[in-house]
């Protein structure tokens, strides 16, 4: 499984960026999938979720400025990022499992990208 992710940068606060991540060896309509970012000296932090039945889940500090989606004719999951703010800044990592009954809630997952960086400045 390759999970590779593309579409960080520097953004000033209250910019947009859209993630993306190409699956290969996994398929993106079959699990769940998921965003997980790591800040600077920090423990890695749940962000977002997928799973096969289309629905979304959210951590409460992005939820109504983040949006995950994905494009099973693509086999690639996206999050969009809008109103970005500078403790949005991070290494964020694209995940996936091929359990949807555990939690999406989490940080374990299978599979992981190499990540792609986010940097919101003030």
């Amino acid at each position: 499984v390759q999970l590779v992710e593309s579409g960080g940068g520097s953004v000033q606060a209250g910019g947009s960026l859209r993630l993306s991540c190409e699956a290969s060896g996994y398929t993106v309509s079959s699990g769940c999938m998921g965003w997980v970012r790591q800040a600077a000296r920090k423990e890695r932090e749940w962000v977002a979720g997928i799973c096969r039945s289309g629905g979304t889940y959210y951590a409460d500090n992005v939820k109504d400025r983040f949006t995950i989606s994905k494009d099973n004719a693509k086999n690639t999951l996206y999050l969009q990022m809008n109103s970005l703010k500078p403790e949005d800044t991070a290494m964020y990592y694209c995940t996936a499992r091929n359990s949807t009954t555990a939690s999406i809630r989490t940080v374990n997952w299978d599979y992981w990208g190499q990540g792609t960086q986010v940097t919101v400045s003030s």
